[in-house]
């Protein structure tokens, strides 16, 4: 058995006596679970443990994995320099992990580190671990913005590399739940928060992975989580092999979720074809994308028209026939949004019109959001398949006097400075929760500075297609 155990655990940096001073036995339960992580590991003794962690190098399309002999950290961020950890990297296992990656065409590996140091969701396990065990090496996986089927993958190779070295591994997911479960915490509180927790928390319970590589992203998002990631590769490190699992805690007191689970291998690695997780994912996911093309409307199915077209033949459509009148002869200004594993992959729109009508605005906004948006690359091929559609259709937009005229769910804003400078944020998107976050990333977004710029607002609604 290459897998000896697997854990999923929490990492809030108080939970660390020089940081907390105190306040961890506000989470005495994790503590607690987190010590039983500890005792055994140890009784295992493994030969290598495989973190995955939120806060190390974290790219859009690509999961790092830490290069070098291995690396140190402390908690000076958090007021505690003196704490300091150090690991020390299995070289032979990461060379051969990324080796894996590139044979199987997996967007993973070692390239492009830009801070080698240890994250605090990797010196948190280590502190509690070494309490107990010394004797053993790390390999440190950072997340990505890649489809679930991405993360399983490779946690697959993660149980694959350990097999064909020989390594006795723990892996252990690190990842805290949704930070939104209490108006009174430091994130506030969103009605998906103690509903991710829950759904979570009963993944753990069961031992059914699914669930996790079927969350909806915008679902996570909302209930700001950090861990899901982390879980999906832990699952498919655990590919086919039986369990047993255990909930050893689950708190959230500071109103962000901390779950300590544990997972004992109970039969032999990867015999299990119930437990081949990603073949049902990837039927649920073909599923869901043929039910969303089919319930497209006309203002979505030319976006993706058009998008497709110009992809896979580099040159704008014509304007298909049959559109509805209120297309063709309507002028409106408009958004076309982009996303790709629930990550926003393009968003290109026009505050007024500039086109003849209404759908020339959105095939124009549809090709600059595939081929122009400075964020991104253009949009490939092989991305058609997986790219969900936004098209929002804006009504004309309105002087305001201030932002208590604005709702984050139901207006748009403009912030624009007398210069010609403008920046704009679309209603009602993920991860935007209040008028001061919307405000503030529109000007981000048109460089104004809202302390020492001037500035106005306006506000517009906008009809929503999706």
């Amino acid at each position: 058995m290459a897998i000896l155990a697997a854990f999923a655990v929490p990492h809030p940096p108080l939970i660390i006596p020089t940081v907390g001073h105190g306040r961890e036995r506000g989470i005495q339960s994790t503590i607690d679970a987190y010590d039983e992580v500890g005792r055994r590991v140890a009784a295992v003794a493994p030969d290598t443990i495989v973190v995955s962690t939120p806060h190390s190098v974290m790219y859009r399309n690509y999961n790092h994995i830490s290069p070098g002999a291995g690396a140190s950290g402390s908690f000076a961020q958090f007021g505690a320099p003196q704490t300091r950890y150090e690991a020390t990297y299995d070289t032979q296992f990461v060379s051969a992990l990324a080796a894996a990656c590139e044979a199987e065409g997996l967007s993973a590996g070692t390239q492009g580190e830009r801070d080698p140091s240890l994250d605090h969701a990797t010196m948190i396990p280590i502190h509690f671990i070494q309490k107990y065990y010394r004797d053993y090496k790390i390999v440190r996986i950072g997340l990505s913005g890649l489809s679930p089927s991405a993360h399983y993958r490779l946690g697959a190779l993660v149980q694959r590399v350990a097999s064909v070295l020989g390594r006795q591994v723990v892996y252990v997911a690190s990842g805290d739940l949704s930070h939104k479960l209490s108006e009174d915490g430091p994130y506030g509180f969103a009605p998906e928060g103690p509903r991710f927790d829950e759904r979570v928390e009963r993944a753990f319970e069961t031992g059914d992975f699914l669930p996790l590589l079927t969350m909806d992203r915008g679902f996570a998002d909302r209930a700001a989580e950090c861990g899901l990631r982390s879980f999906q590769i832990m699952a498919g490190a655990l590919d086919g092999t039986d369990v047993r699992p255990e909930l050893l805690s689950h708190e959230g007191p500071f109103g962000v979720g901390y779950a300590v689970a544990a997972f004992t291998p109970v039969g032999d690695e990867g015999a299990d074809p119930k437990r081949k997780f990603l073949e049902a994912y990837e039927a649920c996911h073909r599923r869901e994308m043929e039910a969303r093309r089919e319930g497209e409307d006309s203002y979505v199915h030319l976006a993706r028209s058009t998008v497709e077209a110009f992809v896979e033949n580099g040159a704008r459509p014509m304007r298909p026939r049959g559109l509805p009148e209120e297309m063709t002869s309507r002028r409106a200004g408009c958004f076309v949004s982009l996303k790709e594993n629930g990550e926003l992959r393009g968003c290109i729109g026009t505050i007024r019109p500039m086109r003849d009508c209404l759908a020339d605005e959105i095939a124009s906004n549809a090709i600059s959001a595939c081929s122009s948006d400075p964020r991104f690359p253009p949009v490939r091929p092989e991305e058609l398949p997986e790219l969900v559609y936004d098209v929002d259709v804006l009504g004309d937009p309105e002087a305001i006097e201030s932002t208590d005229q604005l709702d984050v769910r139901r207006y748009g804003v403009v912030v624009s400075a007398p210069d010609g400078r403008r920046g704009v944020l679309l209603p009602d998107l993920d991860g935007v929760d209040t008028v001061q976050e919307q405000v503030s990333i529109a000007a981000r977004k048109g460089g104004i500075d809202l302390d020492h710029d001037e500035w106005s607002l306006e506000r517009f609604e906008v009809a929503r297609h999706a």
